[in-house]
């Protein structure tokens, strides 16, 4: 029987998500889409964040392209892996705590639309992302377009993809594709510690933040501050927005964990 392509574990209040398909540069295929998927349908309750890393030293190198050129009938094989893997990343995208990422070696294809749905992406230094679809006379797929796009701009965008460049973990943390930047053998631990630190702060307010942030872009001030006083409204009734206020009056460190 073939081993799991992800491996899930409970790190405290920490739900750990690891691909592990390292021979393979964890390469999409549809049972890594739909252990993925499960993997985030899987997250325990209890748990207060996601941390996705992966096993080996590329992170995603994107789609298994040996099985493109295996099957029968590639545009039905490829629309349906784009598909199912669509659902993956906006279970990354709604998760309902937040979502940090540790992403080394090389992100290519699918794989930089999923850092892109992640809130936080810690990076190791000597980290390549190439989008690399024109090399096999592909259109991007797993939210790709977007991520690059809403970090580099369009016409950067454009560039990247349609030249088949790259970028270093130095300019994807420039512009904004990643959110930190650390050495290669502190990546782990850094990125276990940005989990760990996530996870006791207030992840509903934390959730709503992020839908702020997602949505700034594509509306007008007027709309965004109708939404900012909606969600701010919302913070302050939920018990964490209760608990906070509570703490800050009692010079106390505030306990979100237990805020119920």
């Amino acid at each position: 029987m073939d081993r799991p392509h992800v491996l899930t574990e409970v790190d405290g209040d920490v739900w750990r998500i690891t691909l592990d398909r390292p021979e393979t540069g964890n390469a999409l295929t549809p049972a890594l889409a739909a252990e993925l998927g499960a993997a985030f349908a899987a997250r325990p309750e209890q748990t207060r964040t996601v941390l996705l890393l992966a096993n080996g030293p590329r992170f995603c190198v994107g789609g298994d392209v040996r099985s493109f050129a295996d099957a029968d009938d590639p545009g039905a094989f490829v629309g349906q892996l784009a598909h199912d893997w669509h659902e993956v990343i906006k279970a990354v995208l709604y998760c309902p705590v937040p979502v940090v990422a540790g992403v080394q070696g090389a992100v290519a294809g699918a794989g930089v639309g999923l850092i892109g749905a992640c809130d936080i992406v810690i990076c190791a230094r000597t980290t390549k992302i190439r989008p690399a679809y024109r090399a096999i006379g592909f259109s991007p797929d797993g939210g790709t377009s977007w991520a690059l796009a809403r970090s580099l701009g369009a016409p950067r965008a454009l560039d990247l993809m349609l030249s088949n460049g790259s970028l270093t973990a130095a300019e994807a943390h420039l512009t904004g594709l990643v959110a930190r930047l650390v050495e290669d053998e502190e990546l782990r631990d850094t990125a276990v510690a940005v989990a760990r630190d996530i996870a006791q702060g207030p992840v509903r307010a934390m959730v709503r933040t992020r839908a702020l942030v997602r949505r700034a872009a594509t509306r007008t001030l007027e709309e965004q501050l109708d939404d900012e006083a909606q969600l701010i409204a919302e913070s302050a009734a939920d018990p964490e927005g209760r608990e906070g206020v509570r703490a800050f009056v009692e010079k106390r460190a505030p306990d979100f964990r237990n805020a119920r």
